[in-house]
């Protein structure tokens, strides 16, 4: 198979090339290197230096006559995106249009998008109970600008799917976490907590630290989306483990890994903050019978070491 990735020398996406090249795949990725990095990625893969928001890069992606294009290049930063909207729909949603065009364009590719959890927002029974699980039919109900250019992207592939016949895929993502990770943004909690471990500083915790995620290893996630790929999967689907922890209880993992206390300080909530979020994984396991294999505390211990970190 012949894959375009977009935001392939990124976090999710490096990890992700690696395992199409690992499989035999030929891989070409199409990345700005804004966040991206050089070095992060496999060397036999193809790098073009292109931006997903400027419409030259519909002819770049067609023109390389891929089978699939992989769509991972985001502007991931809720803080940001209610900072600066116009940017986020520019590369959140326009940049999946142009990803789009480019599979109309090149006739045969299927498009894969990397949604996220974001664009369910905060569902009222959710409210209630961190134990209730969102399904691929929970309303979508954003509470940040990103959760909604996210779902606006979403709604475009499942059109052009409806329109012109092109096999549409969308994956929400959990909260991805592993090597590799930027210290930035609302689902980066976990590489800004090893910085600042790093550094010797505190971490910070938003509100009381109460709220859940559904924390995923980025190894698992590669998986999942090359396996749903590769099955001609289409439609909607979650990649997640299931199970939710909270960031208090995070700290405490952190703390029993590392074999010492860590300082932590308090701040205000933040605006377009998720109380809770906790994804079902049962959609996928029936579509294809997979599972992510990667305990939260062994994906923490590898995460940790990435950071040069020792670790009991």
């Amino acid at each position: 198979m012949r894959a375009v990735v977009t935001g392939g020398a990124g976090f999710i996406g490096s990890h992700l090339v690696e395992l199409f090249i690992e499989q035999g795949h030929d891989v070409h990725v199409i990345d700005n290197l804004v966040s991206g990095k050089k070095e992060q990625l496999h060397p036999d893969a193809h790098l073009y230096e292109a931006d997903i928001t400027d419409p030259q890069v519909i002819s770049l992606a067609a023109g390389i006559k891929p089978d699939a294009i992989v769509h991972l290049a985001a502007q991931a930063d809720v803080s940001r995106s209610l900072a600066n909207p116009v940017y986020d729909l520019q590369v959140n949603t326009i940049g999946t249009l142009h990803m789009l065009e480019a599979c109309l364009l090149a006739k045969t590719a299927t498009l894969l998008l990397a949604s996220s959890s974001a664009v369910y927002g905060m569902p009222p029974a959710l409210q209630a109970s961190s134990k209730w699980n969102i399904t691929e039919e929970t309303s979508t109900e954003p509470t940040s600008c990103y959760g909604l250019s996210k779902l606006m992207a979403e709604r475009y592939v499942e059109l052009y799917a409806k329109l012109y016949g092109i096999p549409g895929l969308v994956l929400r993502f959990a909260n991805v976490y592993g090597p590799r990770q930027l210290p930035k943004g609302d689902g980066g909690v976990i590489a800004m907590y090893a910085k600042r471990i790093c550094e010797g500083q505190s971490i910070r915790i938003h509100g009381d630290g109460g709220q859940t995620r559904d924390f995923i290893y980025v190894k698992d996630v590669a998986e999942a989306s090359l396996l749903a790929l590769v099955s001609n999967l289409t439609g909607t689907y979650h990649v997640c483990t299931g199970d939710a922890i909270s960031i208090l209880a995070l700290t405490d993992r952190l703390e029993h890994l590392l074999g010492q206390s860590i300082k932590r300080e308090y701040a205000p909530s933040r605006n377009g903050d998720i109380r809770h979020s906790r994804l079902s994984p049962l959609k996928l396991v029936d579509a294809l019978g997979w599972t992510a294999s990667t305990s939260f505390d062994e994906g923490l211990r590898q995460t940790l070491q990435s950071w040069g970190l020792s670790t009991i």
